[in-house]
């Protein structure tokens, strides 16, 4: 791992579950049945790639921390230098796991298929924060994203964003659940869960009603009680996105939507991710959390218009 030349105003992408994403592409799907296409890719995914690789294609330095392990990982790098990610790892002593995009140009769907990550191996998490801790000191923006690979402490995530508090570096969220909860004493500038990921953290046994669009006014209600609390208690933006329906967020005096420019979908996977990156260097630059929230969507949407997940170009 070479030592990084970062000017004051780079980023840290982190992403403990780092992934190799295929895309099929079909004109009809038969279930059940053999189904074969010409019209398909295979790229280096993951939240962390993905907004690693959207901030280098707007022209901003990025470093991507992960861990990586098995047979793929020298094609994993590989794919990574194609695409001019920069990335710094530790052995995690496991495989890197594959997750599949299905999509079916027929109904316009897009079925993901997720591995769940094999677990790291002993003293993963210990070098994971060696080096996040190497890293730090160059960088002014972190960015924690996605879940964690079995293995790893409950308290990484946590650990990791208080550091970056310690070092008054701009923090910016999107985790979930515990990992979530146990990071918001370390006042992250914003929190940018999908709907889902919002649900599962705070109103589980509502989600089948929300996700189906059901009960609107409950589900802003909740949305402005969070987006209110952290506000007024850690200083931290609430932004909800929601796929192509209007993004959520709290500005401070209320909640305010944003919508979403429709756009002909190519591949979904990877258009959180570009958001974050809107959102994130749209603040950097000055701009309002309203402001921020339409660069947010536009990127989101350049990317969902591209096959390549975590791409804008």
């Amino acid at each position: 791992m070479k030592p990084s030349a970062f000017s004051r105003g780079g980023y840290l992408a982190v992403c403990l579950n780092p992934t190799i994403q295929k895309t099929l592409v079909y004109k009809g799907l038969a279930k059940g049945e053999v189904n074969r296409t010409p019209e398909y890719r295979i790229d280096v995914a993951g939240k962390g790639v993905c907004c690693a690789r959207v901030l280098g294609q707007l022209g901003r330095e990025a470093v991507h921390l992960t861990q990586l392990g098995g047979p793929t990982r020298d094609w994993f790098l590989a794919m990574c230098e194609a695409d001019s990610v920069r990335v710094h790892w530790t052995d995690s002593g496991s495989a890197i796991r594959f997750c599949t995009t299905i999509i079916d140009k027929a109904d316009g769907s897009a079925t993901e298929l997720v591995e769940e990550a094999l677990p790291v191996a002993e003293g993963t998490a210990e070098r994971i924060l060696a080096e996040y801790d190497r890293l730090l000191p160059e960088v002014a923006t972190v960015m924690l994203s996605g879940t964690k690979a079995a293995g790893f402490p409950p308290t990484i995530m946590p650990e990791m964003a208080e550091r970056a508090a310690s070092g008054k570096k701009r923090l910016f969220l999107d985790i979930k659940g515990k990992d979530l909860l146990r990071s918001l004493p370390f006042r992250p500038s914003v929190v940018k869960p999908n709907l889902e990921e919002l649900l599962q953290t705070y109103a589980p046994e509502k989600a089948d009603i929300w996700r189906s669009g059901g009960d609107e006014v409950a589900l802003r209600d909740l949305v402005a009680r969070v987006g209110r609390e952290y506000r007024e208690k850690y200083g931290s933006w609430l932004v909800v996105t929601r796929g192509s329906r209007p993004t959520l967020f709290w500005d401070g005096e209320g909640l305010k939507e944003s919508p979403v420019k429709p756009v002909e979908v190519s591949n979904p996977i990877g258009s959180g991710d570009s958001f974050n990156v809107g959102v994130a260097t749209a603040l950097e630059d000055g701009a309002s959390i309203a402001e921020a929230v339409a660069e947010g969507n536009r990127l989101g949407g350049l990317n969902a218009e591209r096959l390549k997940p975590g791409s804008i170009l």
